[in-house]
């Protein structure tokens, strides 16, 4: 291809992306996540047709991918790392997936992405998480359901991506990020 083809190109995609925003859907960390590229949505989910207010609620109209795999586990598996409150009444929703319980945010607990998840086939084990050059063992609890979303079961918020560790507040202090670096952080995980 041309160099003059290859302005055309990018121009006409800057013009869609200008003209159509909807094209391009999620938060700009969303983009920015690294999944492997070899996890590729399995479909979408429309937010509600009414909005319900919280700062990262699907908003009516939207389209939100929804991922039945995640990216393969390795000794070293890259992820995002989220906030998560597993207390009743907390952004979690309902009750832990694993065990019906909520959980405290003293304790070191995660919820995977669907195809991490497996069926529950982690739940109750514990995976190692690093971060900063510190690691931590945190017990799987729950599901970051990949599939689901935009409903009071999940909180009002859209399905998670493929290549999430929902993390409680215990493990982002044991692994010592703190302040403004606590939200979307990127990390490596391996099963214990």
């Amino acid at each position: 291809m041309s160099s003059t083809a290859s302005l055309l190109v990018l121009a006409l995609a800057g013009l869609l992306l200008v003209t159509f925003p909807g094209l391009c859907t999620g938060t700009a960390a969303a983009h920015h996540r690294p999944n492997g590229n070899q996890c590729h949505p399995s479909g979408s989910l429309e937010g509600p047709s009414t909005g319900h207010i919280c700062g990262e609620c699907c908003k009516p109209g939207h389209l939100y991918p929804k991922y039945q795999c995640s990216p393969p586990v390795t000794k070293s598996t890259r992820a995002v790392m989220t906030l998560n409150n597993f207390e009743e009444g907390g952004d979690g929703g309902d009750p832990s997936e694993c065990d019906g319980k909520y959980h405290y945010n003293t304790e070191r607990v995660v919820a995977l992405s669907t195809g991490w998840y497996n069926h529950g086939r982690r739940c109750g084990k514990n995976i190692r998480i690093s971060a900063k050059g510190r690691s931590v063992l945190a017990k799987v609890v729950d599901e970051c359901d990949s599939l689901h979303g935009c409903d009071k079961p999940h909180a009002f918020q859209p399905p998670c991506e493929p290549n999430i560790v929902d993390a409680s507040q215990a493990v982002w202090d044991a692994l010592d990020i703190t302040g403004d670096e606590v939200g979307d952080y990127p990390i490596t995980w391996t099963d214990a």
